[in-house]
């Protein structure tokens, strides 16, 4: 009994972590009729549908959503490599049709060195534009003035006691 008591109560949150893990991960949509008989092809088309991306969800791998763009995708990579493609010439093949941001990592060239350096340009300007503001703020604060005699009478006015949170 003791046992389970230290067990229900100490792990709870580990228990709650596990589930939502598991509630977010992947779901994997391939259908069972797109898999391939062979084995090997379809460990290939595996590889493959997790380097390209869904265009309509953005940042999912084709083997992951389930859109219907993404069920295309899959279904054409399959066909090519029953028809005898090579890796290369499917990537190329879809590349022709999408352009480089059907891949999930696009290559570096003038076209994509935004996507690849815009992220850390951005952090680093952030960091610089911070660093600045911080350094130009005055060394010692800016004293407060302090309450006129109209300022006390209206504050008495709305029941408000001026002199009760006074620093000294």
């Amino acid at each position: 009994m003791r046992f389970w008591t230290r067990l229900q109560f100490r792990n709870i949150p580990a228990f709650v972590g596990m589930a939502l893990i598991l509630l977010v991960s992947p779901a994997h949509a391939v259908d069972p009729s797109e898999i391939l008989s062979d084995p090997a092809l379809e460990s290939r088309a595996r590889h493959l549908s997790k380097g390209l991306r869904c265009l309509v969800c953005r940042n999912q791998s084709i083997d992951d959503s389930d859109a219907q763009l993404a069920k295309d995708l899959r279904v054409l990579v399959r066909e090519r490599l029953v028809a005898g493609d090579t890796d290369e010439e499917i990537i190329d093949y879809v590349r022709s049709r999408y352009g480089d941001y059907v891949l999930l990592k696009p290559p570096l060239n003038l076209k994509t060195a935004l996507l690849w350096f815009g992220g850390p340009i951005l952090l680093i300007g952030g960091g610089i534009v911070a660093w600045r503001q911080i350094a130009s703020r005055p060394a010692t604060p800016v004293p407060t003035p302090s309450l006129t005699d109209a300022e006390r009478a209206r504050l008495r006015d709305l029941g408000i006691d001026p002199d009760a949170n006074r620093e000294t």
